[in-house]
């Protein structure tokens, strides 16, 4: 197999889709790699560690010469994907619920374009599961974050002139982010309280040794086959503002972690509850980039919102760039050698697999996702 590794363009992306680590094990296996000259630069990889790796590292010019497979972590441009050759498989993110041109435009190329964030929630896939690994490394960066941007600690703290009190930590959403959030949060010593829409996840957040909170949404709630939180009416979301409006009122930090797959974020923290807010409290907005959960927030920005710091952070992943590719790159790699021939060690397109079945979107000019044909 033929791999190409492409560098990151966007101003916030320091991540890289593939890393030494991880090019030495595809070389092991007998696949050529060649890596865009300076993609590890801003992960603190240097050309040099991937040559010593085995790979070949060239300008992008060279890159997609011969490839049969193109990794990388963010979408390309519309304009990227039109200089693609017919018959690459091209791996990344690729959003494709809100982006109908990049999802025609790749199958006008002829791509057969994987997207990373469509790799099914089983146990076959849990190493493949980019989302996942990503998210729960957010999940801590947005508590240190918290922690960094708080005028006061977190933890609990004896001293001679006096006890300082744990700072109140409240988190809404209890998936792999907000339960490394609460996670991580208990670690610094704070009081952790937790709410998430899904009852199952209960004994999760008491687990870590956080407070969860009840409350009674009326009618059905739950969780989708895949493992989200299903989306709620108007009136259970007004019934969740109410319920969680004295939670944020008496916390010092609130981090926000509530998306739908494929569907704008819920809007769940008004202006209202932002002002009950201590002056100097902190909220960490993980939802801006569809939306934002809290009203007034700005993606990759900080605002005052009535003396409340409330924070949209852009990419929180890249900002752990070492674990964060090194896990996305962990993950590639499981998917390329979930599907690499044992025979002729060529990329294996088994559409009646069902990772490759739900994670393909594009194929032969054409799009196969049967949830997104409908769309398109």
């Amino acid at each position: 197999m033929k791999i190409a590794a492409f560098s990151e363009t966007e101003p916030d992306e320091r991540r890289v889709a593939l890393t030494p680590t991880r090019v030495r094990h595809l070389v092991d296996a007998g696949d050529a790699v060649r890596i865009e000259s300076g993609a590890g630069g801003r992960a603190g990889f240097a050309d040099a560690s991937y040559a010593d790796a085995g790979a070949e590292v060239v300008g992008r010019g060279e890159l997609l010469d011969g490839a049969h497979v193109a990794v990388r972590v963010r979408p390309p441009s519309v304009e990227g994907i039109r200089a693609l050759p017919g018959g690459l498989v091209h791996m990344s993110l690729l959003d494709p619920y809100r982006s109908p041109e990049r999802l025609g435009a790749m199958a006008e190329a002829g791509v057969t374009a994987i997207s990373l964030e469509m790799v099914p929630r089983s146990t076959r896939a849990q190493k493949l599961d980019v989302l996942s690994s990503q998210a729960s490394l957010a999940g801590y960066a947005a508590v240190v974050t918290a922690a960094g941007t708080l005028d006061k600690i977190f933890p609990m703290m004896m001293t001679p002139s006096g006890t300082i009190p744990a700072a109140r930590v409240f988190v809404i959403g209890a998936g792999v982010a907000g339960l490394q959030a609460i996670a991580t949060a208990r670690r610094l010593g704070a009081r952790v309280e937790a709410f998430d829409t899904r009852p199952v996840v209960a004994e999760e957040v008491r687990s870590l040794g956080a407070k969860f909170l009840e409350i009674d949404l009326g009618g059905e709630t739950g969780q989708t086959d895949q493992g989200y939180a299903k989306q709620l009416t108007p009136e259970q979301l007004e019934r969740q503002r109410v319920g969680m409006a004295e939670a944020i009122g008496r916390s010092d930090v609130v981090i926000t972690t509530a998306q739908l797959f494929g569907r704008p974020a819920p809007r769940i923290v008004s202006r209202e509850m932002v002002a009950a807010m201590r002056p100097g409290s902190v909220i960490i907005d993980m939802a801006t980039a569809t939306g934002g959960n809290v009203e007034g927030s700005v993606h990759g920005e900080t605002v005052d919102v009535d003396g409340v710091h409330v924070v949209g952070p852009s990419n929180l992943p890249a900002d752990v760039v070492v674990d964060a590719s090194e896990m996305f790159a962990s993950n590639v790699t499981a998917f390329l050698g979930e599907f690499r021939d044992d025979e002729s060690g060529a990329f294996r397109l088994d559409f009646d697999d069902d990772i490759l079945a739900r994670s393909a979107v594009t194929h032969a000019g054409e799009i196969i996702h049967p949830d997104l044909k409908e769309r398109a």
